[in-house]
């Protein structure tokens, strides 16, 4: 329900961005790529090289926005991803997806950035298929990132493009077991512009034309539920309140610092039973299960939404769970220049603890 509804809320960005003069183009790219093992925990799981393609629907600007301009016009679109792992204990993923396009090199290099949901055909069950630790549940959040050579319209509007990709799947800590997946991924496909006669013509950027804010202070409150590391714990509820001063120092880039609180119950669970469970470990079951910590954090400003990355560290730490330093990205929508509402992934190095939702005030 959670990565539905950061799908939604990206997708429904997406449609107010668009345009009336935007054309259009599809594009489909075949891939073939090698399943990374960013934990130990699943090289049991790394047998084949996974195979799949992307099918896109994509709509150009041409700057009627400034957020268009500063970025070099990208576009943005729907796309659609199908990935096999060619190992019935992983299944095979099919994924809907809000992605955008930016240009370099004079439009030949293009990155593409995507954001959507994924359903998983065979996750993890105890009775029949206890192995596939990578996915705990059907729905699974999932990132997708294109580095390609593009060429555009070799012949009567068919162009091609080709290069480098990066695929992951999780489901953010939401079920248990959830080690995830990441493949590391090379791609070849045609593109089509389905209205290739309409004329091209951008509005260029505007000549010293700055922006700059005064520090502000923001107020945000998140929440989830997630499971721990130890299978049939059970879900529980997560809270997270933060307070951070930022500064848009330029039209695409803010900086933060501020410290925040956690309340993650998963850890209370997690603790009593290592304690009951482990009598000979650290652990005694009385431990604190809050943590605080400070961070420093970046955005991205397109327009009304922001992509946020962050690394924290603790300075309150009674239990020890995975690391002190922690990082977490995200995406941000701003109704207006005080009120947001926020989707972000936290992690320590590559182990996901929540994926949590929230609303905050910029004052």
């Amino acid at each position: 329900m959670f990565r539905l509804l950061l799908f939604f809320l990206l997708l429904s960005i997406g449609f107010l961005h668009a345009q009336e003069n935007e054309t259009t183009f599809i594009d489909v790219q075949y891939f073939t790529g090698t399943l990374l093992r960013h934990n130990k925990n699943i090289a049991n799981l790394v047998r084949e090289h996974p195979t799949g393609f992307v099918l896109s629907y994509n709509r150009k600007t041409f700057g009627e926005e400034r957020w268009q301009r500063e970025y070099n016009y990208p576009d943005w679109g729907l796309s659609f991803l199908y990935e096999d792992f060619n190992y019935e204990v992983l299944g095979k993923n099919y994924g809907l997806y809000l992605h955008y396009n930016f240009y370099f090199l004079n439009r030949h290099l293009q990155f593409r950035i995507a954001e959507g949901v994924a359903y998983n055909t065979n996750p993890f069950d105890i009775d029949t298929n206890f192995k596939n630790i990578a996915y705990g549940s059907s729905f699974l959040a999932s990132t997708y990132l294109l580095l390609n050579y593009n060429h555009a319209n070799v012949l009567k509007g068919v162009g091609i493009q080709g290069g480098i990709g990066f695929v992951h799947h999780s489901n953010g800590s939401f079920k248990a077991p959830n080690s995830g997946s990441n493949a590391f991924s090379v791609q070849l496909g045609l593109q089509y512009h389905l209205d290739r006669g309409a004329p091209i013509v951008y509005k260029y950027r505007d000549v010293d034309l700055k922006h700059s804010e005064k520090i502000k202070y923001n107020f945000v409150v998140r929440a989830s539920y997630n499971e721990g590391d130890y299978y049939n714990l059970g879900q529980q509820p997560y809270i997270v309140l933060s307070a951070f001063a930022d500064k848009r120092f330029s039209f695409k880039n803010t900086v933060q610092f501020g410290a925040e609180v956690f309340f993650a119950k998963f850890l209370e669970k997690e603790i009593e039973y290592i304690s009951k469970a482990f009598p000979n470990s650290k652990t005694k079951g009385d431990e604190d299960y809050k943590r605080i910590s400070v961070f420093l954090g970046h955005e991205f400003r397109l327009d009304k939404l922001g992509l946020l990355t962050q690394l924290g560290y603790y300075v309150y730490y009674p239990y020890k769970y995975e690391t002190r330093g922690y990082s977490r990205v995200g995406v941000k929508y701003y109704f207006n220049e005080k009120l947001f509402v926020v989707g972000t992934v936290k992690t320590h190095a590559a182990n996901a603890e929540a994926l949590a939702f929230g609303f905050g005030v910029r004052l």
